[in-house]
């Protein structure tokens, strides 16, 4: 089965699905149905009903009689007006809102129609698809009949705001997945188990590394000090690779006058994900930052710059915030506050090249170390009006980001109407080891906002030109980023990014091993690793039972043979032993710290032990 028809298959489970529901649900109201990611969905809102997973037998069992009775896929058409009636005949007011916002805008896309603005020529006629005795606004593609649809499974259910704003009435979203084999759905209902398992909310609790507050707010992180570790090794390893390749550091504020965003163009598209400040000096409309091109511009723009200062690379750590929906946000996947790897570059034309390159390399170089597998996405505009620039500047700008991808021997795929509002960008998607994927790593070509914000060099002959722009993020959200990695370890972190590298288990509170705890932390400090001494008045099975489920490195004992030898006997973590010779190797403190030291220095995956 090729992508299309999968896809078909899936669009009409998600009708056959609906259909179940009507026939149920006599007063089932219909949201909307797409596919998605390895299966489909479809919002509904019945009165006095709350569904649940007890429920999916039953509508499961409803969905197998459609298949049996093989109905027809029918399409046919109305006019926009014919349809709205049909709507408002059948009670079913989201179609008819649906419905009425074709009519005046012609889509039903927030942004696209924050673009426009104004009502435009809506569309004029509109397809239904009907199966049986149920009928369904819908564009399709569907399969010819219900029969020709293979094996699914209807798998949560969760609550969803219509058009996803927490203003509108909620909905109940019922998930279900579609393969074409038993074999296939078996394989993804495994692998679905493992991901609960590795789930970075419940590590998140588990490992101590993270929390929320209702007091805080929704979508506002709170990083325990084992959780900061992490973050700052990972963004340490982001910023170290960076300032190799010639970036400077530089440091913005987290408030400024939405007049910069006003002239960057980011007002105007992006304008319901500010958070609004509000001064009590002054009329100044200030706004919590959202994204930081805009004021590095500014740096740039403080001084002349001549062609022999380019190219010009900033970086910086920062967080930046946007009024994410609530009924979007979970664990570190999307947050409110986003700290970001930012990076931006001012270069000629001519250093575009090498400089992407250089860029693509580090991002190349960061995951590989992740063990997390690239694909390249190259993200192009499509014929709406919401992006800016001509038409051959963006040709311009798609042939150096090509260019790029070719010498790096990259395959990749095009997705158009994908691109940011100034620009082409290559997105880097990660492949976890569940096999999921997630966008990571940005590199976005800007040859727009230097233009907007009027920055200049003088040119060798003397003339004035703008620079090209260069925004990149190696990690991109290093909050979402930790919610991919967790669960792509599932908390079983190397070395050099475990919050708590090797944990000492006290044996016995003898002077003796008391003593010799206390020259371990102290050489421990010395060396800078991290390290705890549980000295707990239990037995030594719960002591590494408890280590254990920590996830922790190494595990050592100390009793009154370490201390009369100064030989341990480590616990190696399973996933990070070579070989088998490595069990059951004794080593003298001293080395042994010194290999934990070297293999944090040098960020190693295995024991070196």
């Amino acid at each position: 089965m090729n992508d299309d028809k999968l896809y078909a298959m899936r669009h009409s489970l998600a009708h056959i699905l609906a259909s179940a529901l009507q026939q149920l649900y006599p007063e089932v109201k219909f949201g909307v149905g797409p596919v998605i990611e390895n299966g489909f969905y479809y919002d509904v809102y019945i009165k006095n009903k709350n569904l649940s997973e007890k429920d999916f037998p039953a509508i499961e069992k409803k969905m197998h009689e459609i298949i049996k009775e093989n109905q027809q896929f029918i399409k046919y058409t109305k006019t926009i007006n014919e349809a709205m009636d049909w709507a408002h005949q059948n009670d079913q007011v989201f179609k008819l809102e649906l419905l009425e916002i074709l009519k005046k805008y012609g889509t039903t896309s927030y942004k696209d129609i924050k673009v426009t603005k104004e009502a435009t020529t809506g569309v004029q006629e509109v397809s239904f698809y009907k199966n049986g005795d149920f009928i369904d606004l819908c564009k399709g593609p569907h399969l010819s009949s219900t029969g020709k649809v293979k094996e699914f499974k209807l798998v949560k259910i969760s609550g969803a705001y219509w058009r996803g704003d927490a203003k509108n009435k909620q909905l109940q979203r019922i998930y279900g997945v579609a393969f074409e084999t038993k074999e296939e759905l078996l394989n993804y209902l495994k692998s679905q188990e493992e991901a609960k398992n590795n789930d970075h909310r419940r590590l998140g609790r588990e490992l101590d590394l993270f929390t929320f507050s209702n007091l805080v707010g929704s979508g506002l992180p709170l990083f325990t000090p084992r959780g900061t570790i992490i973050r700052e090794e990972l963004l340490n390893y982001s910023a170290q690779l960076r300032l190799e390749k010639g970036f400077q550091k530089v440091f913005i504020p987290h408030i400024t006058r939405d007049e910069l965003y006003k002239v960057s163009g980011h007002l105007d598209k992006f304008g319901d994900e500010l958070f609004l400040v509000r001064s009590q000096e002054t009329k100044d409309r200030l706004v919590l930052k959202p994204m930081n091109c805009p004021h590095h511009s500014q740096i740039y723009a403080s001084r002349q710059r001549s062609y022999r200062d380019l190219p010009i690379r900033y970086l910086e750590t920062t967080t930046v915030y946007r009024d994410e929906k609530s009924g979007e946000l979970g664990g570190l996947n999307r947050v409110r506050s986003i700290t970001q790897d930012d990076s931006h570059i001012f270069c000629t034309e001519d250093q575009i090249e090498y400089e992407i390159n250089q860029i693509f390399l580090m991002i190349k170089e960061l995951y590989e170390q992740f063990d997390i597998p690239l694909k390249v996405r190259l993200s192009l505009k499509n014929d709406q009006k919401k992006y800016l620039g001509t038409d051959e500047v963006w040709r311009r700008a798609q042939e150096e980001l090509e260019k790029v991808i070719n010498i790096n021997k990259m395959n990749y795929f095009v997705a158009e109407g994908e691109a940011t509002f100034y620009g082409p960008k290559i997105d880097f998607i990660g492949v976890d080891s569940l096999d999921r994927e997630h966008q990571v790593a940005t590199i976005q070509l800007d040859f727009i906002q230097p233009i907007r914000f009027g920055l200049e060099y003088d040119n060798i002959d003397g003339s004035k030109r703008n620079p090209i722009m260069i925004h990149s993020a190696l990690l991109g959200s290093v909050e979402r980023f930790m919610s991919i990695y967790i669960e792509h370890v599932g908390g079983k972190f190397p070395v050099w990014v475990a919050p708590e590298q090797i944990r000492f288990l006290m044996l016995n509170q003898s002077k003796e091993v008391q003593k010799y705890v206390k020259n371990i932390e102290t050489q421990v400090a010395k060396l800078g690793l991290r390290a705890e001494i549980d000295d707990e008045n239990s037995s030594i099975s719960k002591k590494i039972r408890n280590a254990e489920l920590m996830k922790i490195p190494y595990i050592v004992v100390i009793g009154n043979d370490e201390v009369k030898t100064n030989k341990l006997l480590p616990r190696i973590r399973k996933d990070l032993i070579l070989n088998i010779s490595q069990n059951n190797k004794s080593i003298s403190l001293e080395d042994f710290l010194k290999h934990v030291k070297n293999e944090h220095i040098n960020r190693s995956k295995q024991s070196t032990i």
